[in-house]
């Protein structure tokens, strides 16, 4: 799946697409809030407001994703390479620990 290459090396690259202070800034924020998303979609299942929050969440993170790259100049990694979906959560982890 990751096509022979590291973890490491996936998130330099996208690194490389995220340099711009704002970019990162509203990626912070942003991959933390679609994540917290996903787990509410299944709650909203069972309790309809939860749906509601999941899906203001959800949207609401992915707009700083734009905000972001919009400030940034390039488009987001994902269009070239679907993988690069989810090795934001693993930038995010790793920029939580000063590696990226």
């Amino acid at each position: 799946m990751l096509a022979g290459r590291s973890w490491e090396s996936w998130i330099a690259e996208y690194s490389e697409s995220h340099q711009h202070p704002l970019n990162r800034l509203t990626h912070t924020f942003g991959i933390p809030i679609i994540l917290a998303s996903l787990p509410l979609f299944v709650v909203g299942i069972f309790w309809r407001p939860g749906l509601w929050i999941a899906l203001a969440m959800f949207v609401s993170g992915w707009m700083l994703q734009f905000i972001g790259h919009a400030f940034e100049g390039k488009p987001p990694e994902f269009l070239k390479d679907w993988r690069f979906l989810l090795v934001g959560s693993r930038w995010w982890a790793a920029k939580l620990r000063g590696k990226a």
